[in-house]
C-alpha cells in the first residue's frame, strides 16, 4: 500500500502521540516524583518554570539521563490525570511570548519542547528538558539542582556540582537515537542482527528477548516506553539492513565508491557503488568489491613471476576502516568516499584529523567515535592497538610504491594510496615523504634508518647509494628526520620527533 507524503505525516504524528501517551503513563507509574520528573496541575508561574528547567536539566545530567520532564495535568500525590488549563502557547510574560522569554534566560541554550496532548483521561502538557551538555544550565544567572521536590542552588551542594561536572561529556553522536518507539519485530527487520552475532563471535539466541538483550548490551538499541525500543545511531550505522530506511542525515553517511577510467574526475565513470548497508554489515562486501576491480601488476619475485593487486589488500582494508571510524559524524550531508583512478586510490572522510597527519603513523589514534571504534576493533575490522597505518606503510614499502599521502582538505581528511612508480619517477617531495615514513617504521621497530635500508625501500642498487644519500640530505634540510647520534652522523637517522 502506497502512502502519499501527507498521509505519512499523519501516520508519523499518530505514532508520536501514541508514544507520548505511553511515556506519560510510564512516568506516572513511578512511586514518587524523581530527580528528573515534576508533576503539576495548573501552576504556570514563569519564574518557577525557569528554575525547574535549570534544576531538572542539571539533575538529569547528574543522574546520567538524556532528558527530564515537567507534566501539567497530573495530580502530585495520586499521579492521576486530572487535566490542566495551562497553555504554553498562550502564556505571556509582560508583552513577551512566554517560551521566547524563557529561552532568553536559560544559559547555555537548551532545546526545550512543550507538547499539548489529549490523554484519554484529560489534557496534559508535557515539557521535555534536555540534560545539560556543556556546562551547568542557569536561569537568570543561577544554576539549580533537584533534591526531592526542592530546587536549591547548585552551588550550595558541592558534591552534586562535582558529579555534574564529571558527567558533562562531549556530545556522543553514537548514543543519539536513529529511530524511536519501534517494536521488537521492526528492530529485527531494520538491523542485520545475524551479522552482529557472527562478527562478535556469539551464538545466536533462539528467542527475541535474548537477541534484544545482546543488542542492548552493546548500545545498538535502548529501551523506550511502552515495551518498545529505540535504535541508536551506533546500531544503525553499523548494522542497518538499509540505511535508506532511516533519516536522510544518517543515510548520507553511507559509503560511496566511484571508479574512473582515467587519472582525474573528468574521466569516464566506469563503476559506481552507493552503500546501502551499515558499515559492519557491508564492510567485507565493499572491500571485496574494490579489490575485485583493482588492476593486477606483474611482480618479479626472487624465483618467479607472480601477479598481485596494484595496491596491497591490507592497505585498502585498514584505510577504509580508519575513514569509517575517524570521520566527524556531526557534519551534515557527507560521508566517506572512495575514488579509484588509474594510478591511485583516494579515501576521504568528513572532519579534520585529530592528530597531525605526519604523526598518524606513530601516535595512538584519537577517535571522535569511541564506541564505534571499539566495536569495529572487537569485530576485527581494524587494528586492536594503534591506527594500523604502520602496517599500511609497511605494505607500501614491500610493494615499493610511492609513499602514502595524508592531508587535511576543506574540513575533511584524505588519504591517497598511489600505484607503482619507480624511484626515478617520484618527485622530491614524494622521496622525502617516503624517507620520513621509512624512518618512522624503523623507529617503531627500535632501529635506525640508514642509507642501506633506504636503498632497499626504494629498490636502489647499492652502486647507486648516492641517490639515497641525496634523499636523506633533502629530508634533513626539510626537518623531517634528524641524525640519531650527532657524534656519529652516519650511524643512522630518526624521525624529527624521535
Amino acid at each position: 500500500m502506497n502512502h502519499s507524503p501527507s498521509n505519512n505525516v499523519v501516520v508519523s504524528a499518530m505514532i508520536s502521540q501514541e508514544r507520548d501517551i505511553a511515556l506519560i503513563d510510564e512516568l506516572r507509574g513511578a512511586d514518587a516524583e524523581t530527580a528528573c520528573v515534576e508533576f503539576k496541575q495548573n501552576n504556570a508561574d514563569p519564574d518557577r518554570i525557569g528554575v525547574l528547567c535549570s534544576a531538572l536539566s542539571n539533575s538529569a545530567r547528574i543522574e546520567d539521563k538524556a532528558v527530564a520532564y515537567v507534566l501539567w495535568g497530573i495530580d502530585d500525590s495520586s499521579h492521576n490525570v486530572i487535566g490542566t488549563t495551562f497553555s504554553p502557547d498562550a502564556q505571556k510574560v509582560g508583552n513577551q511570548d512566554f517560551q521566547f522569554w524563557l529561552a532568553q534566560l536559560l544559559k547555555p541554550d537548551i532545546a526545550l519542547s512543550f507538547r499539548t496532548l489529549q490523554h484519554p483521561d484529560g489534557k496534559v502538557v508535557m515539557l521535555e528538558i534536555p540534560a545539560a551538555t556543556s556546562a551547568p544550565v542557569e536561569f537568570k544567572g543561577t544554576a539549580y539542582c533537584r533534591i526531592g521536590s526542592a530546587t536549591p542552588k547548585l552551588s550550595d551542594h558541592p558534591q552534586r556540582f562535582q558529579k555534574l561536572i564529571n558527567n558533562l561529556r562531549p556530545y556522543r553522536w553514537e548514543k543519539e537515537n536513529a529511530k524511536t518507539y519501534q517494536d521488537a519485530d521492526e528492530v529485527l527487520k531494520l538491523l542485520d542482527y545475524p551479522k552482529y552475532f557472527s562478527l562478535t563471535g556469539q551464538n545466536l539466541p533462539d528467542h527475541k528477548a535474548g537477541i534484544l538483550e545482546r543488542l542492548e548490551a552493546d548500545h545498538l538499541i535502548v529501551r523506550d516506553v511502552g515495551g518498545r525500543w529505540n535504535i541508536t545511531n551506533l546500531g544503525a550505522i553499523l548494522f542497518a539492513t538499509d540505511l535508506g530506511k532511516f533519516d536522510s542525515s544518517l543515510a548520507r553517511k553511507a559509503v560511496r565508491f566511484i571508479a574512473y577510467g582515467g587519472h582525474n574526475k573528468s574521466a569516464t565513470v566506469t563503476h559506481r557503488h552507493d552503500g546501502v548497508k551499515g558499515y559492519a554489515s557491508g564492510f567485507e562486501g565493499l572491500v571485496g568489491y574494490i579489490n575485485g576491480l583493482l588492476p593486477v601488476n606483474e611482480h618479479i619475485g626472487a624465483a618467479l613471476r607472480e601477479s598481485r593487486p596494484l595496491f596491497p589488500e591490507i592497505a585498502i582494508r585498514e584505510l577504509i576502516a580508519n575513514a569509517l571510524i575517524h570521520q566527524d559524524m556531526t557534519i551534515q550531508g557527507a560521508g566517506p568516499q572512495i575514488e579509484l583512478f588509474q594510478d591511485r586510490i583516494e579515501i576521504t572522510n568528513p572532519g579534520d584529523p585529530l592528530v597531525q597527519p605526519d604523526r598518524m603513523i606513530d601516535l595512538p589514534p584519537r577517535s571522535r567515535n569511541e564506541m564505534l571504534a571499539s566495536l569495529m576493533r572487537r569485530m576485527r575490522f581494524c587494528e586492536e592497538q594503534g591506527s594500523g597505518l604502520d602496517k599500511v606503510v609497511m605494505s607500501i614499502e614491500v610493494y615499493q610504491l610511492p609513499p602514502l599521502k595524508i592531508q587535511a582538505e576543506g574540513g575533511s581528511t584524505q588519504v591517497i594510496l598511489y600505484g607503482p612508480r619507480s624511484f626515478a619517477e617520484m618527485n622530491r617531495s614524494e622521496r622525502v615523504r617516503a624517507c620520513y615514513q621509512h624512518a618512522v617504521l624503523k623507529w617503531l621497530s627500535g632501529e635506525k634508518m640508514k642509507n642501506s635500508t633506504l636503498c632497499e625501500r626504494f629498490g636502489i642498487d647499492k652502486k647507486n647509494a648516492a641517490q639515497a644519500s641525496q634523499v636523506i640530505s633533502a629530508a634533513l634540510e626539510e626537518g623531517k628526520i634528524k641524525v640519531a647520534d650527532p657524534d656519529h652522523p652516519r650511524a643512522g637517522y630518526f624521525p624529527f620527533w624521535g
